[in-house]
């Protein structure tokens, strides 16, 4: 088990992929698509099938990829400590709800992929959300796939193309791997980084407007097969009630998103890495915001960028949470022992499951006030302003004032 949800709702996890209508042609001939697993409130059914946390081993050779290990060894050692992991969620399973649903859009960090936060994810949904983790193709994930046409060479000879389970509804499609693209000998960071948050944050959008194109009732193609009735979906969401939410270089993803789609009624950045966004969106960024950062990871330069979002008319908020460190906000930190975690940088002095629980219900009382709902999430304001132990209100990090 990744976690224990508190909720009086059980949990649904759908993978998805959707081609756009229009099917635009994009570099290499690639179909332009996005890629999103979607949590949201489910019936409760007898023997549900658990996902695997992670789906398949290409996302364990991405996560070698980006950690500079050899494949062959790094393989054989993620699918050891983590290749059994199921996520405590059901597959597929019927959606409920009795209310319509406010939305989360969440964007990972740089290197990981869309089932990595399942514990954020998951825990929002079993409050009453629809979450759409989007697993970007900037080439910022450790690793993800499109699907492409068969070549006319391999439709005749469909022997030298075989098939994965769950690959594609279509005969004629081929699955093509994507993999986590590092910086080039004397490239600058800021150009690629830039680039990719742009992209980032429409993909963002892009699930939005598909969200919003399921609640309303219009036929979707899933290129990937599932048992899951879409049509339920209808007229499921609050589209008055929208946020984004990410991690790391996903926290930098939602400021941008704000910037550019107004639908968003408020962003919650995750320990944000601020390097990849211009200084002049900044006053652009009218939504509040909600910057939650580990101890260990921030650093003056990163929180000045921060702090030039303060606003005195829109609410900006910080903490820093206690002996956090900045992979204290994904799965990864509840999946390896004390030793391991910390040798890895997985692990800080506080207990995760704490650390994740404060982070999680200081989010949720921030989303209810900025998204006006009628919950009870309001027990937990105090948190929004460091008012715990366990907390700091602001920041942890020293910095000159001038420098912002």
């Amino acid at each position: 088990m990744i976690h224990v949800y508190t909720s009086p709702f059980h949990i649904i996890i759908s993978a998805r992929k959707n081609k756009e209508e229009n099917n635009k042609i994009r570099k290499r001939k690639k179909t332009f698509s996005f890629f999103f697993r979607l949590y949201y409130p489910c019936q409760t059914t007898e023997k549900a099938e658990r996902p695997d946390w992670v789906p398949c081993k290409e996302y364990f050779n991405g996560l070698t990829d980006f950690m500079n290990i050899n494949r062959t060894l790094g393989e054989k050692i993620f699918n050891y400590l983590f290749g059994s992991f199921k996520i405590p969620a059901s597959l597929d399973a019927p959606f409920k709800s009795n209310v319509k649903c406010p939305v989360v859009i969440f964007s990972h960090g740089l290197g990981a992929f869309r089932t990595l936060y399942s514990a954020i994810c998951a825990e929002l949904a079993s409050h009453g959300f629809i979450v759409a983790s989007v697993e970007h193709r900037d080439q910022s994930a450790s690793a993800t796939y499109y699907f492409r046409e068969k070549t006319e060479s391999e439709k005749a000879n469909k022997k030298n193309v075989p098939k994965t389970p769950g690959s594609a509804q279509e005969d004629n499609l081929v699955r093509e791997w994507m993999y986590y693209r590092g910086l080039k000998h004397g490239e600058r960071e800021f150009p690629l980084r830039n680039q990719q948050v742009k992209k980032r944050a429409d993909e963002c959008i892009l699930a939005l407007d598909k969200l919003i194109e399921i609640n309303s009732g219009t036929p979707v193609q899933n290129v990937l097969q599932t048992q899951f009735d879409w049509t339920t979906l209808e007229n499921s969401m609050d589209l008055c009630r929208i946020a984004v939410m990410g991690h790391s270089f996903g926290g930098a993803t939602v400021i941008e998103a704000l910037c550019k789609e107004v639908k968003f009624k408020c962003g919650v950045a995750l320990d944000a890495w601020m390097n990849p966004l211009d200084d002049e969106i900044f006053p652009r960024v009218k939504q509040p915001i909600f910057f939650i950062n580990s101890e260990k990871f921030q650093w003056a330069g990163n929180i000045s960028r921060m702090k030039k979002l303060d606003s005195a008319v829109i609410q900006r908020k910080m903490i820093t949470i206690r002996g956090t460190v900045h992979q204290s906000f994904p799965d990864f930190t509840f999946l390896t022992g004390n030793w391991i975690g910390k040798l890895m940088k997985l692990k800080g002095e506080i207990d995760p499951e704490l650390a994740l629980d404060l982070s999680n219900k200081a989010t949720l009382a921030f989303l209810q006030r900025h998204l006006g709902l009628e919950k009870n999430f309001n027990q937990w304001d105090p948190l929004i302003d460091g008012q715990d132990d366990h907390l700091i209100q602001g920041t942890n990090v020293t910095f000159l004032q001038s420098a912002i």
